[in-house]
């Protein structure tokens, strides 16, 4: 298992998401202590909408409510 701060999992979020893409989990500490586990998703995601395809960051949910009433 690896093992990483918490403040160093906030300062390089980006650099340790790659490496969780990449199959790699990891026990985030907080003063010697665990306090989570990251690990990779394994099962596949369906998409059912692509909200970006309406706005281009997406909808916000306040939006999407209004919309659907």
């Amino acid at each position: 298992m690896n093992y990483v701060a918490l403040k160093e999992l906030r300062e390089n979020m980006d650099k340790y998401a790659h490496q969780v893409q990449k199959g790699k989990s990891f026990v985030v500490m907080k003063r010697s202590k665990p306090l989570f586990e990251i690990n990779p998703v394994n099962e596949q995601w369906e998409e059912v909408v692509d909200f970006t395809k309406y706005k281009k960051n997406g909808i916000l949910v306040d939006e999407l409510i209004k919309r659907l009433k």
